[in-house]
Order: C-alpha cells, then sequence, then structure tokens
C-alpha cells in the first residue's frame, strides 16, 4: 500500500511565495513521474507541473517562471516552489506519483490529500 501526503501551503499576499510538498511512503521500488494539480471553486482540476525521474520537467504556461517542481528519488519526496504567487493561484493542490511498489508489478498513479494554497490580492 502507498500513501502520498502533502504538506505546506497556506495564505501568503500577492507577490509571495509559497513552498508545497509531497511525501510517499509505503511499498515503493520505484517512483515514474511525480505531478502536482491544483482545483480551484467551480473550475476542473488542472496539471500545474510534473516531472520525471530523469528530472524533465513540464509546466503549463501560466505558472512557467514562478513555480518549480523538483524531487528528491531517494526520500520520494516531491516538491513545489512557488514564487511570485497571484490570487487565480488560489486552489486546492494535489500530488500524484506515478509507483511501481515490487518488480513485479507495473506502474499505478496515487493521489495525495489535497493542500489548500490561498493568495490574497
Amino acid at each position: 500500500q502507498v500513501q502520498l501526503v502533502a504538506s505546506g501551503g497556506g495564505s501568503v499576499q500577492a507577490g509571495g511565495s509559497l513552498d508545497v510538498s509531497c511525501a510517499a511512503s509505503g511499498t515503493i521500488l520505484r517512483v515514474n513521474t511525480w505531478a502536482w494539480y491544483r482545483q480551484a471553486p467551480g473550475q476542473t482540476r488542472e496539471l500545474v507541473a510534473q516531472i520525471t525521474r530523469d528530472q524533465v520537467t513540464d509546466d503549463r504556461d501560466s505558472v512557467k517562471g514562478r513555480f518549480t517542481i523538483s524531487r528528491d528519488n531517494v526520500m520520494n519526496i516531491a516538491y513545489l516552489r512557488m514564487n511570485s504567487l497571484k490570487p487565480e493561484d488560489t486552489a486546492l493542490y494535489y500530488c500524484t506519483a506515478d509507483v511501481q511498489a515490487t518488480a513485479t508489478e507495473g506502474y499505478r498513479t496515487y493521489w495525495g490529500q489535497g493542500t489548500q494554497v490561498t493568495v490574497s490580492s
């Protein structure tokens, strides 16, 4: 069984910075892609950023140059550094991880609980 626990987030004024992290625990052989999604009230969930095991990243256009995703392959943790935050970044942020639990299993996507990010103008 694999669990993802997200932490960080909070409230900040526009222009400020916040960090969120997500730790995977349980039976884990390898984590392939980590990703962060967000969902604002009344909006559909959207992909914010993702990072492969080889550290290749991809960010949505609206956060390019402001958000940085990173990962620790030893500790199985993903991070999202958010700078120059805007009110439109306000949302519940979710992490996902594509996890291979054992050598005989394929990858399965797990979701963490959401962590709230609120940016005031």
